[in-house]
């Protein structure tokens, strides 16, 4: 089963009870390591993202690795602006949800300081990634301007974006449901639960 967007013919998605790396429940899945087997059918999406964020002045772009990174490299290349990107780690002094966190390595640190940055990703739920991203370019003295994604899954990003004054980005919307796991139906009805990563 998938989705009617043409940018996601090489994606399987499926329906169930996930848990989520934000640790939310949801119940789409998309097996986005399939996004880019062929990265020409994504440019024209990859590049009309591209303009919409342009109109921001955007110095530098940060996309979380992995799939997230390939947008933002694309980007950063049709912007003709720094590329960088964020990597995975898991946060035990974190609580609740949002347990990972993401941060940029070292070496490329001064490329974002003090200058105005998009954090770019290719699809987008809870935001994990993005929040991450953000908190990390933060301390490091970005200014973050805007956030994009090829698709945007339901409305707890554009509620991010929307606390943080931030302008957001995409191609395309589809709806999705994410629940806090007290507050989940599907394990209130006895669904399996199935863990992946967001």
């Amino acid at each position: 089963m998938s989705p009617s967007i043409p940018l996601l013919s090489t994606v399987r998605t499926r329906r169930g009870h996930f848990r989520l790396e934000s640790g939310h429940h949801g119940d789409l899945w998309m097996d986005l390591e399939t996004l880019f087997l062929r990265p020409g059918a994504i440019r024209p999406f990859a590049s009309e993202l591209a303009a919409r964020l342009r109109r921001h002045g955007v110095d530098a772009v940060c996309g979380p690795l992995n799939e997230g990174a390939f947008v933002a490299l694309m980007i950063a290349s049709e912007l003709e602006c720094d590329f960088t990107y964020a990597e995975r780690f898991s946060n035990p002094e974190l609580e609740g949800l949002f347990r990972v966190g993401y941060r940029l390595p070292a070496a490329l640190h001064a490329i974002v300081r003090g200058r105005r940055v998009a954090i770019v990703n290719d699809v987008i739920s809870a935001g994990s990634a993005v929040r991450g991203a953000f908190a990390h370019l933060e301390t490091l003295g970005a200014r973050v301007v805007a956030i994009g994604s090829l698709i945007v899954l339901g409305s707890s990003i554009r509620a991010f974006a929307r606390d943080h004054g931030v302008p957001l980005e995409t191609v395309a919307d589809l709806a999705g449901n994410l629940w806090e796991p007290a507050m989940c139906p599907l394990c209130e009805s006895g669904v399996p639960l199935e863990r992946v990563s967001d």
